[in-house]
C-alpha cells in the first residue's frame, strides 16, 4: 500500500509540474520574452512603414534569419539582423544611396533593418505583393523564383509554398509565415 501511495504522489507531482511547464510555456509573457521577442521594435516599425511593409512580417523575417542577434553570420556569408548577403547589401547600398556603407555596418540594427526593408520592398514591388514569392526570393534568390514562375506557370496569385522546389526555401517561407501570425497574435493588439 505504501509503494502505491508513493507512486501516486510521484505521478501527481509530475503531472502538476508538466501542467505548470505547459502553462508557463504557452503564456503570453513567456512567448514574448523567449519565443517571439521583438527587440528594435521602433526601428522595425519606422522602416516597415517607410517601405509599406507589414512590421510583423519584418519581425518574423528577423526572428527566422538571425534570432535578433545583430552580429549573426550564416555559413554562406549573410550578415546582420536581416542576414543580407554581401553582394546584395552592396547593391542595396548603391541603389538606396546609403552613405559610407561597409559590410560591418550591417551589425548595426538600424542599418540592417533599413537596408533589409528597402530590399524587401523592392522584392514586394517585383512580385506584386505576393508574400510567398517575396519570401521565397528573399531566401532563395529572385532569379530562382522567376525561373520557377516560368517553369511551373506560377503567377501573382501563387500561394502554395509546399510547391517551392528548394526544401530550405520552402521551410523558410513556412517558418516566416507562422512567425508572422504569432507576432500579430502577440503584438498586434
Amino acid at each position: 500500500m505504501r509503494v502505491f501511495s508513493r507512486l501516486t504522489l510521484l505521478a501527481l507531482v509530475l503531472l502538476v509540474g508538466m501542467l505548470a511547464g505547459y502553462f508557463t510555456y504557452t503564456s503570453e509573457w513567456f512567448q514574448k520574452k523567449y519565443i517571439y521577442p521583438f527587440p528594435n521594435r521602433d526601428i522595425v516599425y519606422q522602416y516597415s512603414m517607410k517601405n509599406n511593409l507589414d512590421p510583423f512580417l519584418v519581425a518574423a523575417i528577423i526572428r527566422t534569419e538571425s534570432k535578433f542577434l545583430p552580429r549573426a553570420r550564416s555559413p554562406r556569408g549573410a550578415f546582420g539582423l536581416m542576414q543580407m548577403m554581401p553582394e546584395t547589401a552592396q547593391w542595396v547600398a548603391k541603389e538606396s544611396k546609403e552613405i559610407d556603407f561597409n559590410l560591418e555596418r550591417l551589425a548595426e540594427p538600424e542599418v540592417s533593418i533599413r537596408m533589409g526593408t528597402w530590399y524587401l520592398a523592392n522584392l514586394n514591388r517585383e512580385f506584386k505583393g505576393n508574400q510567398v514569392l517575396v519570401l521565397a526570393a528573399y531566401n532563395g534568390g529572385q532569379g530562382n523564383v522567376k525561373e520557377w514562375m516560368q517553369r511551373y506557370g506560377w503567377n501573382a496569385s501563387f500561394a502554395d509554398a509546399s510547391q517551392i522546389p528548394f526544401k530550405e526555401t520552402r521551410e523558410y517561407v513556412g517558418k516566416v509565415l507562422h512567425s508572422q501570425k504569432r507576432y500579430v497574435e502577440l503584438y498586434g493588439r
